[in-house]
């Protein structure tokens, strides 16, 4: 056939033999083995290595109770590695552990220096626990240890309840404060019995029995009695000792040489 041009494809190259193959897969992957112990080693001395000491801190924050000594000196010892190596989380573990920390944020600073960004507990009130031991409730309603004699002379009140119930009661202590504070009135001591039942102790020595039910149902039953008593008061032209809001018509009160109840003549009623 005129014009037409043959080209001869060159034969293929022998394959290797099966054995041989395995053998080239075997060096190439000990080969990749060997590359990744070396780099984790390296990483590992890197990790070790003295030059990246933590030299320093850095406290950030607001800092009323805790001395930035007293931090260095509770936190520095338990502080393992390098700025490489350091375990943030434990770090972060160990600035939560001082007394009046409430979180901590840790981070690194290069080339020797973690900056730590700490928020104390502000403690609002004084928690009695059911054996009669003393911590602090804080105002995001949490429990926290710490030295009680910190806070002696702020005239804390004192609270307490069951396990669990520190929120409750922290948010009930806020509204009670609240409603009280124009009266120039305040809570010495509240408490949540195990049923439910609210007791309070105002600062000028009144008792008062709140009784049970939600937060709104309490506050309603206040707020009645804040606004009728002061008439009950001067019907009866006797201090107020104690009063009994568990009535659901109205409440019982205590006054200094009297006690009334809530059907006479209408004068502790609360409508």
């Amino acid at each position: 056939m005129a014009g037409v041009t043959f080209t001869r494809m060159p034969a293929a190259p022998p394959a290797w033999p099966a054995d041989i193959r395995a053998t080239h897969v075997l060096a190439a992957f000990v080969a990749v083995l060997a590359l990744a112990v070396l780099a984790a080693a390296a990483l590992a001395a890197l990790l070790r290595a003295s030059w990246l000491p933590v030299r320093g801190l850095v406290l950030e924050g607001e800092m009323a109770r805790s001395s930035v000594a007293a931090v260095r000196a509770v936190v520095m010892p338990r502080l393992a590695g390098n700025l490489l190596s350091l375990d943030l989380q434990r770090a972060r573990g160990a600035f939560e552990a001082v007394p009046w920390v409430r979180r901590a944020v840790v981070r690194r600073v290069w080339p020797d220096r973690l900056a730590v960004r700490l928020e104390e507990h502000r403690a609002v009130a004084l928690w009695e626990t059911e054996n009669g031991v003393e911590r602090l409730l804080n105002s995001h309603g949490e429990v926290f240890e710490a030295n009680v004699g910190d806070v002696e002379g702020e005239a804390l009140p004192v609270v307490g309840g069951p396990d669990g119930s520190a929120s409750r009661v922290h948010g009930l202590l806020l509204r009670l404060r609240a409603v009280l504070a124009p009266l120039g009135r305040d809570v010495r001591r509240m408490h949540l019995s195990a049923r439910g039942s609210w007791s309070v102790e105002l600062d000028n020595g009144v008792g008062l029995e709140l009784g049970r039910g939600s937060e709104q149902e309490v506050m309603a039953r206040v707020e009645r009695f804040l606004r009728t008593v002061p008439q009950v008061v001067r019907h009866y032209g006797a201090p107020l000792l104690h009063a009994d809001l568990r009535h659901p018509e109205g409440y019982a009160v205590r006054l200094r040489g009297m006690t009334t109840k809530p059907a006479d003549a209408g004068a502790a009623r609360s409508n």
